[in-house]
């Protein structure tokens, strides 16, 4: 059974107007789509206004001249204002809803060349939403006007999974996005790929609150500016992209860059200040190392993001700032928040997108591409192209695979290692004499922390009774040693669990350092309070 054919269309107050005979001599959407030759047209639901009520009368005894196998049902549509696109779209929604659609024995048509410019794109939304089932129709007048020409008409379908040429630009669109992301680099870290994968969709769809987080060196700050270079790309932000390492804010110095100040505000304040708040609007503001803010900007910061309106210091009138927020922390911040030195509101508002960056012990099968892409770049800055030798590299990867490579400053050691190698290569050649300084060096490097930790002598006759101490091994009494030494240097005992166990958190779903830390020293006894006096 052949399926019937309906169009929903508005009446075009002046492409359909003509009410004497003049009229045959125009081309007239609404006329010409129930004379097309290819187009047999079984119902027409014709939307208008009530003041063009004598001219949709005469289309439709025009289209019973033309048509007379074709129904005209005339659909008045109570609209005040026809460039309101709020009235117009609800106006068309009810209409849409309460419509009786019979896809098993029609097909449906919605007319797009009528109608305002606002009325076009409700109908549009209203078909790729697939509130009207069917798709478009677009009608135009003949090359040459000839009087009775129907024209032409085209059909769209917004399936866009039809149109395979539409759906590769997509992919290609999306692929080189990712790629951006990554810097072009080849990365082969499946964890790593699927995060970035799903940065990509929220940089292009969202303007909320980012939270990067990661160990130092990992490539925060880096992604940050990468995402607002795409979201800029593609005209989402025409502002700047602000950088403030948190780390580096004390006092009243903190709010005054952060949110500005006016003069006088505090001593010192000569002149008023805008603040980066305030530099970012229509832009991105980078945020590093938030969970560094004290309490007081950490207020602040909530009434910003919430509101997009802050206090300057010293100043009584709200200044306002439309700013996208990424954060960037190598905490846990949920362990702040249990703790009671970072805001439970603010880390929720924050927390919509959380990304944790791996480090580069963590992604082994990265490296050999991250070397390649520094080495090209040290080409670009010096002029020279730098290769390994065959034997140079191998050995180079060996070591930087292996567990013995601590990567404690992540890319941040990394870039500095290939730049010495591309600095010191003779003749363009990184040769395996070279390497093997190269990671004699490292070894140093990453030992020069240890030997810091083992300076203070630690008496565990001042924390354990010596009955207890009696009874410990060897093994356990250096090992202890070693956590009191640490827990001594350390602020808290999150500080202390997040340098003891560096390396596991990043393999745990849920991560507590201090509840780990704490049990251990509660399996000799101790407390926080005891060793870290």
């Amino acid at each position: 059974m052949s399926l019937k054919t309906v169009v929903i269309g508005f009446l075009g107050s002046q492409l359909d107007s003509g009410l004497g005979p003049g009229r045959w001599e125009k081309w007239r959407p609404t006329v010409s789509i129930c004379q097309q030759e290819d187009l047999q047209v079984h119902r027409l639901e014709l939307l208008h206004d009530r003041k063009h009520l004598a001219l949709a009368r005469q289309l439709v005894a025009d289209i019973a001249a033309v048509s007379p196998e074709t129904t005209v049902n005339l659909v008045e549509m109570g609209i005040a204002d026809p460039w309101d696109f709020g009235e117009v779209y609800a106006a068309l929604y009810d209409w849409v809803q309460a419509y009786p659609f019979d896809t098993d024995r029609e097909q449906y048509r919605t007319h797009i060349t009528t109608g305002t410019h606002v009325a076009q794109i409700c109908m549009f939304l209203l078909v790729e939403a697939r509130f009207i089932p069917g798709v478009l129709l677009q009608t135009s007048p003949p090359r040459k006007q000839a009087a009775g020409h129907p024209g032409q008409h085209t059909l769209i379908d917004l399936d866009l999974s039809r149109y395979d040429v539409i759906a590769q630009r997509f992919d290609q669109a999306q692929h080189d996005a990712v790629e951006f992301l990554k810097s072009g680099i080849a990365t082969r870290n499946p964890r790593f790929n699927a995060l970035i994968d799903e940065i990509e969709r929220v940089a292009v769809r969202s303007r909320a609150p980012v939270l990067l987080t990661g160990p130092t060196g990992a490539g925060k700050s880096h992604l940050a500016r990468r995402m607002y270079e795409l979201k800029k790309s593609r005209h989402q932000v025409t502002g700047p992209f602000i950088e403030v390492n948190c780390a580096t804010l004390r006092g009243d110095g903190a709010a005054s860059t952060l949110f500005g100040h006016r003069k006088g505000a505090f001593t010192g304040a000569a002149a008023d200040r805008a603040g980066l708040l305030r530099a970012a609007h229509e832009g991105v503001l980078f945020l590093d190392e938030i969970g560094e803010l004290g309490a007081d900007e950490q207020a602040m910061l909530l009434t910003a993001v919430e509101e997009k309106r802050f206090l300057p210091m010293g100043s009584d009138r709200p200044v306002t700032s439309d700013f996208q927020l990424i954060a960037g922390t190598n905490r846990d911040l949920r362990i702040d928040v249990a703790e009671g030195r970072f805001r439970e509101d603010l880390y929720a508002r924050i927390n919509l997108w959380t990304y944790t960056l791996p480090g580069l012990a963590q992604r082994p099968e990265d490296l050999e591409p991250n070397v390649d892409h520094l080495l090209a770049r040290a080409a670009v800055d010096t002029g020279q192209a730098v290769r390994f030798t065959a034997e140079a590299k191998a050995a180079y990867l060996r070591f930087a695979q292996s567990g013995e490579a601590l990567w404690t400053g992540n890319f941040r050691d990394l870039s500095a290692s290939v730049t010495r190698l591309a600095t010191l290569a003779d003749g363009g050649r990184i040769s395996a004499g070279l390497v093997d300084a190269e990671l004699q060096r490292l070894r140093w490097l990453w030992q020069r922390r240890p030997m810091a930790a083992d300076a203070g002598e630690v008496d565990l006759a001042t924390v354990l009774p010596a009955d207890r101490l009696a009874t410990l091994d060897l093994f356990d009494r250096l090992q202890l040693e070693a956590v009191v030494r640490v827990c001594r240097r350390a602020r808290t005992l999150s500080d202390a669990g997040r340098q003891l166990f560096d390396q596991s958190r990043e393999a745990r779903t849920v991560v507590n350092d201090a509840d780990r830390l704490r049990k251990y020293l509660l399996k000799f006894g101790l407390s926080w309070d005891a060793v870290s006096g």
